[in-house]
């Protein structure tokens, strides 16, 4: 997964899901929302579709990144 610019560390604490616009807010890339979209569309994010909403699946990711971790 290449999320560049993501930091681990901003997800502690975080809600299992999170609208896609606020999860880039709360990782420090408000003033680049569209990196954050292009992610989810290439599938760099975990995201659930809700309704009309894209859900980012904080959860997921966080249990990816941490895997990651462990790996390197």
């Amino acid at each position: 997964m290449d999320t560049e610019g993501l930091d681990s560390q901003k997800l502690h604490g975080a809600p299992p899901l999170m609208p896609w616009q606020k999860f880039a807010d709360w990782i420090g890339m408000s003033d680049e929302p569209i990196v954050v979209r292009t992610w989810l569309e290439r599938g760099y994010i975990p995201s659930l579709k809700v309704g009309k909403r894209v859900m980012v699946n904080v959860a997921l990711l966080t249990h990816q990144l941490l895997e990651k971790e462990w790996d390197a």
